[in-house]
């Protein structure tokens, strides 16, 4: 199954996502902010990064942009609860698989992560 770095501030929202993917067979490494989430991704192979969009130290989305740089075809598939920042998100389509809306179920997403992983970015600019 795939390696998963999951990055999420908020420790009950990580428990889920992380116990939820386990149970499905994933390999789950996770951190609690991007920062942390970057030195995992410099330090190790993975398939898909999974982060949430605000988080200290660096936001989903300038994790994403760093991480484009040395792994372009990586999928990237972030989470909100805030509308504006999915429409932040939604502007560089190029680089993220998709963007998943708080609250989540589990059937949301494990459907997120499988069309993420089987859909990897475009990663060319407008």
């Amino acid at each position: 199954m795939a390696k998963i770095l999951l990055a999420e501030d908020e420790a009950s929202v990580r428990e889920f996502v992380r116990r939820g993917l386990e149970s499905h067979g994933y390999d789950v490494v996770d951190v609690a902010d991007g920062g942390a989430a970057l030195e995992k991704l410099q330090a190790g192979p993975f398939d898909l990064l999974l982060a949430d969009i605000v988080m200290p130290v660096m936001d989903g989305i300038a994790l994403a942009l760093k991480l484009s740089a040395d792994r372009p075809h990586m999928p990237v598939l972030l989470m909100t609860g805030y509308a504006m920042e999915k429409q932040r998100a939604h502007n560089l389509d190029f680089l993220i698989t998709d963007v998943l809306s708080k609250p989540f179920t589990l059937e949301q997403l494990l459907k997120a992560v499988r069309h993420a992983l089987a859909n990897p970015p475009k990663n060319t600019a407008p």
